[in-house]
């Protein structure tokens, strides 16, 4: 069943078996920042209609596909039960200008945001199999106080925005929002099971000209369900003294010159797709940017599908994937 709409509510980086402390990886994982292994085309098409996203799928030729357009829209032209899992981080609320029409992020208010997102979401809940999953990484942002711009951190310049949503009703100047677990929550009640949540700690992370509060060195990575059973090999990635993994995961971000906005490394999509899918699995990312769900998918040997409205983003994902495009 789906669920329901919601209702208003340069220095090089060490390699990534040594950044990951806690998981034991295979060897394969150091290997995924450079390019995927040989095997099927990549295909980049626009705006595809309902009949050429049914030959795709219908199509045992292993080519995996990134789509440009609107994520919500797209999804809707996929058939449902398709795929095994979904590894995404969607647009922050607040802290990017994409400059593209129908982005999201910059909604006027908190609750539009999350009704945006819960709309991509449930299109990805019904295209999943019944035993799927969504991994779902989400940063966290602060109040505007009443700003309608940002200035430039001399620590993190590419934070200055000349537009800024107001500050949610109800909350107040230098409030932490909360944006990670409002939407968890509102995902939980369209009818997800919320699973667990991971913390995704950066030893590395981006200095902060705060003097008031502690610098933020973590994300949450949110494990999501559509029923209390579903797919999940716990013996694809396991801890120290082959324990289960813990819910901690230090990993260092990885600079990527190409791209003018934050990638999540490698490192923290490769045990979400092992402990999610199988070899020739199809995975998910309705928020491509440039393209790490699908460079770590090939890399393991899964097919993948990836979604993204900007097409110079697109383009980053394609050259790194090395894929044919079809025009």
């Amino acid at each position: 069943m789906m669920p329901s709409q919601m209702s208003a509510t340069s220095r090089r980086s060490p390699p990534i078996t040594k950044v990951v402390h806690q998981l034991t990886l295979p060897t394969v994982a150091s290997k995924i920042i450079r390019r995927p292994a040989p095997g099927p085309s990549v295909c980049v098409v626009r705006d595809p209609s309902g009949d050429q996203m049914t030959r795709y799928f219908k199509s045992a030729d292993g080519a995996s596909l990134l789509a440009i357009g609107d994520s919500q829209k797209l999804l809707a032209k996929m058939p449902s039960g398709v795929f095994q899992t979904c590894v995404t981080s969607p647009p922050y609320w607040s802290l990017r200008n994409y400059h593209i029409k129908g982005q999201i992020g910059l909604e006027e208010s908190l609750e539009d945001y999350l009704r945006s997102l819960v709309a991509v979401f449930n299109e990805v809940y019904r295209t999943l199999r019944d035993d799927g999953t969504l991994w779902l990484n989400i940063g966290d942002s602060y109040t505007s106080g009443g700003r309608t711009w940002r200035a430039p951190d001399k620590k993190n310049p590419v934070r200055a925005m000349n537009i800024r949503p107001p500050t949610p009703e109800g909350l107040k100047p230098k409030d932490l929002i909360g944006v990670p677990w409002r939407l968890a929550f509102a995902l939980q009640a369209a009818g997800w099971y919320l699973r667990t949540d991971l913390i995704w700690n950066k030893p590395n992370c981006q200095p902060e000209s705060v003097k008031d509060r502690p610098t933020r060195s973590h994300e949450y990575v949110f494990l999501f369900s559509k029923q209390a059973h579903y797919y999940y090999d716990s013996s694809s990635v396991r801890g120290p003294n082959d324990r289960n993994i813990r819910s901690v995961l230090d990993i260092n971000t990885r600079p990527f010159p190409e791209a003018h906005f934050a990638t999540f490394p490698p490192a923290l999509v490769d045990p979400c797709i092992r402990l999610a899918s199988r070899t020739g699995s199809l995975v998910l990312d309705p928020f491509l940017g440039a393209g790490t769900t699908g460079l770590v998918a090939l890399a393991l040997q899964r097919r993948f599908v990836g979604v993204e409205l900007n097409p110079e983003y697109v383009a980053i994902a394609e050259r790194r994937l090395n894929g044919a495009i079809v025009k």
